[in-house]
C-alpha cells in the first residue's frame, strides 16, 4: 500500500499550503496577538533589546542636540529643536523597529521557530507581521511622545498638518519592518545584524535629513538623497508637523516611501529564509 506524504515544503521563498479556516481576518488576528505576546515577553527578557527599544532613541536625541547646533539652519526654515524632534521620529523608527526587528527574525529562524511555524496554519505574513507588533506599538507610542514632549515642554509648534505626520510615521513603520526583514536575509546571526545594520542606519543619518535638513545641501545632491529610503519619511513628517510641502512634493514623497516599501515586500517574498542558513 502507498503512502501520501504530507511533509509541507520549506524550501526558501516557497510556503506551505494553508488550510482555509472560518473566521478570516478575526482567525488571522487572533494568530498575531498570540505571536505579539510571545515577542514581547522575550522583549522584556532581554535587556539588550529592551535597552535599545526604550532609551537609545532618547539618548541619541540628545547627541543629536549638540551637532544639530553647530549646523547653519538659516536657509532650511527650522530651529534646531524643530530638527532635533523630527529627527527623533526617525530615531525611534531605525532604533526601536529596524535594529530591533533583524536580530529577532535571524534569531527565530536559526532556533527553528520560524519553520516550526509554517508548519501549521500561521500564513507567512502574519508570521513577520505578529513577530513584528509589539515593536511597532512601542515605537508608535514613543512617537507619541516625542511629539507631546515637542509641544508641551519645548515650545515646539503643534503639528499643523497631523494626517501627513501620522502618514509619514506609518509608512516609516511599513518600510523598517519590511527592511529589516530583508536584511535577515543576509544575516548569518544575531549577533551579526549590527554590522548588517549598519549600512542602513549610516545612510539615514547621514544623507536622509535626520542631522542635517536637504534645504541646506545643493540642489543637485538633494535630489539624489530624496531617493534614499528614509528621506520621504523624514520630509512627510516634517511637512506634518511645521507645513510646507507643495502637493507634488508630498506625492513624490509618498511615491518614493511606497516604491521602496513595495520593492521590500517583493525582496521578502521571494528571497526571505524561514531556515537556518547552512
Amino acid at each position: 500500500m502507498s503512502t501520501t506524504d504530507t511533509t509541507p515544503d520549506t524550501t526558501p521563498g516557497t510556503a506551505p499550503a494553508k488550510n482555509a479556516e472560518p473566521g478570516g481576518a478575526t482567525a488571522a488576528l487572533r494568530r498575531m496577538r498570540a505571536l505579539a505576546r510571545a515577542e514581547l515577553t522575550l522583549l522584556v527578557r532581554n535587556r539588550t533589546a529592551l535597552f535599545t527599544a526604550l532609551l537609545m532613541p532618547f539618548l541619541m536625541v540628545l547627541f543629536m542636540r549638540s551637532t544639530v547646533e553647530q549646523i547653519p539652519l538659516e536657509d532650511s526654515g527650522l530651529s534646531a529643536t524643530d530638527v532635533v524632534m523630527t529627527g527623533g521620529i526617525a530615531m525611534v523608527l531605525i532604533f526601536v523597529v529596524y535594529a530591533n526587528l533583524i536580530p529577532t527574525y535571524v534569531a527565530r529562524r536559526e532556533e527553528l521557530v520560524l519553520k516550526r511555524l509554517r508548519t501549521g496554519e500561521v500564513r507567512d505574513g502574519e508570521i513577520l507581521a505578529g513577530t513584528a507588533l509589539p515593536v511597532t506599538v512601542l515605537a508608535l507610542l514613543q512617537c507619541a511622545v516625542l511629539v507631546t514632549a515637542g509641544a508641551t515642554l519645548l515650545e515646539v509648534v503643534p503639528p499643523e498638518r497631523l494626517d501627513l505626520l501620522l502618514l509619514g510615521v506609518l509608512l516609516g513603520l511599513v518600510l523598517m519592518v519590511t527592511t529589516a526583514a530583508v536584511t535577515a536575509v543576509f544575516t548569518k546571526t544575531a549577533e551579526s545584524s549590527q554590522i548588517t545594520a549598519l549600512p542602513m542606519v549610516m545612510v539615514s543619518f547621514v544623507g536622509s535629513g535626520v542631522f542635517v535638513p536637504l534645504e541646506v545641501v545643493p540642489d543637485r545632491m538633494a535630489d539624489v538623497l530624496r531617493l534614499l529610503p528614509m528621506t520621504p519619511v523624514i520630509e512627510l513628517v516634517r511637512y506634518g508637523w511645521f507645513g510646507g510641502g507643495e502637493p507634488g512634493e508630498v506625492l513624490r514623497a509618498v511615491g518614493v516611501a511606497v516604491a521602496w516599501s513595495v520593492a521590500s515586500v517583493f525582496a521578502v517574498r521571494r528571497w526571505f529564509r524561514w531556515e537556518p542558513r547552512r
